[in-house]
């Protein structure tokens, strides 16, 4: 019977020391504090990393209390991305809800060779401040909304997410150094938005840059499909803005960008290169190639002269 009492007095300890504990965990960290603090969840973080980072920058009393929560509620799947407004009167069951809604900003992932109107479809199912006239905004600076993800507030207005993508290209093209070649800033942005359309590989952007190049040099023809393609729009039966297969009759498409009929780079860039694309135009490969065609696979296939060019067609059923 003794043993009985001693066993239940040292649950009954534990049981009280566990209920501070805990109690202890959940309370704010300082209940007269309003000042307000940032506190930004990065994409991908689990609720092990952002505990800790809550207990490091202060918001919280005990990181393993707070893990615990979340998943009692059922919450740690719900956590959203983003940067929050906290503060530390508020108790760890406060921040873990504020964790599932209220993001001040939000995390948009801009993909490489999309086009500034695809950009802009982007933008208008994520921002709640998107306005209509958004999508001539972003057209206008074709080519220098660089592909990237960014955090971007919910009340953000169109200058400063220009001013955001466009800063960002201006530093990532600076690490690139001088073009080779005597291009201009926006010969070597439209050439890689030609590049990152018509390379689905990194392998070969080098090579459609030579191509590219060397017709230039030549002043022959581009004849690049994703001009038209551009030229063409948003394709209604499609759902797409790049149209799939072209048509001899497409070809005759009146626009400055259909490189079928003139010769040349197209009037501005077509979609928004990323870092790759832009390198291959400044350092491109040397090459004597004229021509290439893609396969079923994506895999592109050069030659010198037209002959070759027509092999590669029968060669990979084109």
């Amino acid at each position: 019977m003794r043993k009985f009492w001693i066993t239940a007095g040292v649950l009954f300890l534990i049981f009280l020391l566990f209920g501070f504990w805990w109690k202890n965990g959940l309370s704010a960290v300082n209940p007269s504090d309003n000042s307000p603090q940032i506190f930004i969840v990065e994409r991908g973080q689990g609720i092990r990393e952002i505990a800790k980072n809550l207990k490091d920058e202060g918001l919280i009393r005990d990181q393993i209390v707070f893990f615990l929560l979340t998943k009692q509620l059922g919450l740690d799947k719900k956590i959203e991305a983003g940067d929050f407004r906290f503060y530390k009167s508020m108790t760890a069951t406060e921040i873990a809800n504020g964790l599932t809604h209220g993001t001040l900003d939000i995390w948009i992932t801009i993909p490489e060779g999309n086009r500034a109107r695809e950009i802009a479809q982007l933008l208008e199912k994520r921002i709640p401040s998107y306005q209509n006239d958004w999508a001539q905004e972003l057209e206008d600076e074709e080519g220098y909304l660089f592909p990237d993800t960014y955090l971007i507030p919910k009340d953000a207005d169109i200058n400063l997410i220009i001013s955001t993508f466009k800063n960002n290209f201006e530093v990532k093209y600076k690490t690139l150094g001088t073009p080779e070649n005597n291009l201009t800033k926006n010969e070597v942005v439209t050439i890689a938005s030609l590049v990152e359309r018509e390379a689905k590989f990194d392998r070969d952007r080098l090579l459609v840059a030579s191509v590219i190049l060397n017709r230039l040099n030549i002043e022959m023809k581009l004849d690049i499909d994703a001009t038209l393609q551009y030229a063409l729009g948003f394709q209604e039966k499609e759902k797409r803005w790049w149209k799939k297969s072209l048509t001899e009759a497409d070809k005759t498409f009146d626009s400055p960008y259909n490189t079928y009929l003139t010769s040349g780079l197209p009037p501005t860039p077509i979609s928004n290169p990323g870092l790759s694309s832009l390198e291959a135009v400044i350092n491109p490969a040397t090459t004597n190639y004229l021509y290439y065609i893609s396969d079923s696979m994506g895999n592109n296939h050069y030659a010198q002269d037209y002959e070759d060019h027509l092999d590669n067609i029968k060669k990979y059923g084109l």
